[in-house]
């Protein structure tokens, strides 16, 4: 290299070499990001400020003849401005570009959609390392004949220290339309943006404006008038722009990042072990950047195996650190953003790692950091606007690798002891608000106590259901806390809270779990009768959530050992029920019905309604399984009668619950008897009642009773709209009738 005019990138390079530092090692020395050092090395940018100039220099301890020739050499190079980058010579990285087909053909209609007299504005966002640059300058190529006056490359600096303003950048796209010197000159600076907008309001060009930083950046370099096109890339959402199309960028699908991964590692290599390079996709959040870095990875030591980097990045704790080649690293991207949050926003943001779900809503985030509610969801807001956090209805959610370089923040920057405590404070309001929500469902409870002071809006049982579903994993994780802090009693609280509800919820697959904790902290506690208690819960989720009809039996007769010495009726009764509930489900008839009516005596005994109506109902249905339908028919209706006159003196839930499974088992002993058009009638007033509660299970199974019934009643189109139902249900429904309304609308369906 020789003399003070040399390219900047270049000097930079070689006096960061001859000084032995990483670009990393320059990074944390000078304090100017790693992507604003490696653009400038590579030429991206001409030159910086003359303050990162000068930080730039003092990070490579330079004497005085080397500092004044790289200050000499930023100064010559700022006075080109920055270089936009031509279509016909795009930037490396997009020839192996794969997917994101939606997205290029809304920027082709966008294209077509464009008027003379009005350009089309296109704002790409999303978080660090989706890909916008790529897809941006991608689009640009295919749209190129288009715009046959030019198409423009403006990188905007958005993540440097100190990004280009709006005159230094209209600057420098008259320069690349070819503005000579003297009308630049003769415009003067006050006259650059009129110049500016002229120009492009004369001619057909497309202009990418790429990672910019805000709107007030972006906003003077949009024209006014004109046949052109502007895409803009940025990290942010750009809220504040008006009349723009936007298009919000995610990750790939796991089809997508495949094809991505084996474009980089070759075919054959894919095809070795597609399993292990789905699992390096997934351990990579199918998020572009980090998938780059892995297939680079493998692409340069063809002696791994793709397996061996599946492994390598299954460790959560190294994951980020793995995924880096060369000077590439997916945890730098994410400084970038991280350093440009404000304080409040850059604390949540740590602490979001302390959520165990998937994700959480604005009160969570609140009581994370201790904000006002209202407070908590500006600064999540700020959050989503930078592209740090994604969205789905009120729930936020950090994606996989941006949760684990938020725990690498948490661990570097927080106190343990306050993290502790922060952790500690979230998880109680967790339960807390668990045991409020879910004693809507339990007799003698119901809404919030007028003493209560929660920041979740739980004013109907259906908002309580809600928060209960969507917070499951948060307080599911926060319960297995508390029972290994020994915080017997909290755990014992919280499902006794969610015994009923749990009804609402059956196929969720933890409630075992749940009652299973609970059972060994009421031991802990010494207390039979509520050790009884949760034995039986335990024993009802076996049995009905899990199908495991001998596990529940050994667990509701542990029950009824614990009852009986605890001298306790009302929880010997319901220990009978489960037995008698499970011997019939096995087809054990005659102990069935024996434990039944025992269930029924001591429920009598007792004065528990509830309890009462379920061995009723189950008696009824010993009935019908023994082949008599016409006393099982009269069973369930007067079960049903007496229901209706009781109903006033029932916890409603409890009341529907019981009610629907009575008109179920009259629409099956209709069948029965082949009186099809009165079991219909009973079915769907089965499934209407599922409906109206939310219980997704059970209308799951009672779909697949009403379709069965309106075939055999000679009314197909009516049944394959109840099979067809009964699959679109989702993942609350009950896997079995759905597999077998799939398998019932197939023979339908078939010629």
């Amino acid at each position: 290299m020789s003399g003070e005019r040399a390219a900047f990138g270049a000097l930079l390079r070689e006096l960061r070499l001859s000084a032995s530092l990483t670009i990393e090692g320059l990074a944390e020395a000078s304090g100017v990001s790693v992507r604003g050092i490696g653009d400038l090395e590579r030429g991206r940018r001409a030159a910086p400020q003359r303050r990162t100039a000068a930080a730039l220099a003092d990070g490579l301890s330079l004497d005085e003849k080397l500092r004044e020739r790289l200050l000499t050499a930023a100064r010559a190079g700022r006075t080109g401005g920055y270089s936009p980058v031509g279509v016909r010579a795009f930037p490396r990285g997009i020839d192996d570009f794969v997917g994101r087909a939606r997205e290029l053909t809304r920027l082709t209609a966008f294209a077509e959609q464009q008027a003379a007299a009005q350009p089309v504005v296109v704002a790409v966002s999303g978080p660090p390392g989706t890909g916008k640059t790529t897809l941006a300058l991608h689009a640009a190529r295919n749209l190129a004949d288009r715009f046959p006056d030019g198409q423009l490359v403006l990188d905007l600096g958005g993540t440097d220290d100190e990004p280009p303003g709006p005159a230094e950048l209209v600057l420098s796209v008259l320069k690349a339309l070819q503005v000579t010197d003297r009308d630049l000159a003769q415009a003067g600076p006050q006259g650059h943006p009129a110049l500016y907008r002229r120009l492009l309001a004369e001619r057909r060009c497309l202009l990418v404006l790429d990672n910019a930083r805000d709107e007030g950046q972006v906003r003077p370099l949009l024209p006014a008038a004109g046949a052109g096109m502007v895409v803009v890339t940025s990290r942010r959402m750009l809220t504040g722009l008006d009349s723009v199309h936007r298009l919000p960028l995610g990750v790939l699908n796991p089809a997508e990042a495949a094809e991505f991964l084996a474009s980089l590692v070759g075919a054959e290599r894919a095809a070795a072990d597609p399993a292990a390079l789905a699992d390096v996709a997934e351990r990579c959040d199918h998020l572009p950047l980090a998938l780059r870095v892995a297939g680079n990875w493998l692409a340069t030591r063809t002696g791994w195996t793709v397996r061996r980097l599946a492994d390598r990045l299954s460790v959560e704790e190294r994951r980020l650190d793995a995924l880096a080649a060369g000077d590439v690293r997916v945890a730098a991207a994410f400084d970038l953003s991280y350093r440009q949050l404000t304080p409040s926003a850059a604390r949540l943001f740590r602490r979001l790692a302390l959520v165990p779900g998937q994700d959480t809503a604005a009160p969570g985030a609140a009581r994370l950091t201790g904000q006002p509610l209202f407070d908590a969801e500006d600064t999540l807001e700020e959050l989503v606007e930078t592209g740090l956090l994604g969205t789905d209805g009120d729930r936020y959610r950090l994606h996989d690798l941006l949760r684990l370089y938020a725990r690498a923040r948490l661990e570097a920057e927080e106190n343990a002891r306050d993290v502790d405590r922060a952790r500690t404070a979230f998880f109680r309001w967790l339960l807390e608000t668990a045991v409020v929500a879910g004693r809507w469902f339990e007799p003698d409870h119901g809404a919030p106590p007028p003493t209560w002071q929660g920041t979740v809006d739980l004013s109907t049982a259906g908002r309580a259901r809600a928060w209960l579903q969507s917070e499951g994993a948060n307080w599911l994780a926060a319960l297995r806390a508390a029972e290994a802090a020994g915080e017997h009693a909290t755990v014992v609280e919280v499902a006794e809270a969610l015994h009923w509800f749990s009804d609402q919820w059956i196929f969720w697959g933890h409630w075992p779990e749940v009652f299973g904790t609970a059972a060994r902290c009421a031991r802990a506690l010494g207390d039979p009768v509520v050790e009884a208690t949760q034995l039986n819960y335990h024993a009802w989720a076996l049995l009905v959530c899990e199908r495991r009809h001998q596990d529940s039996l050994l667990r509701s007769a542990e029950a009824l050992s614990v009852a009986e010495r605890a001298d306790d009726a009302g929880q010997q009764a319901w220990a009978h029920m489960y037995q008698g509930w499970a011997l019939q489900q096995i087809s054990d008839l005659g102990p069935a019905a024996d434990h039944l009516h025992r269930a029924a005596r001591l429920f009598e005994g007792v004065g528990d309604l509830h309890g009462g109506l379920q061995a009723r109902h189950g008696h009824a249905i010993v009935l019908e399984k023994l082949g008599l339908p016409e006393e099982a028919l009269a069973f369930y209706q007067d079960t049903l009668d007496f229901l209706e006159q009781v109903s006033d003196r029932l916890e409603p839930h409890i009341a529907d619950i019981t009610r629907l499974g009575l008109h179920a088992g009259l629409g099956s002993s209709f069948g029965a008897l082949e009186r099809w058009a009165e079991a219909v009638d009973r079915l769907n007033t089965a499934v209407a009642i599922c409906r109206a509660s939310g219980n997704t299970a059970l209308e799951s199974r009672q779909l697949v009773n009403l379709g069965n019934a309106l075939l055999s009643a000679g009314r197909p189109a009516e049944a394959r709209a109840a099979f067809a139902r009964c699959v679109s249900l989702g993942l609350d429904a009950d896997p079995k009738p759905v597999a077998e309304a799939r398998d019932l609308l197939a023979r339908l369906d078939a010629p």
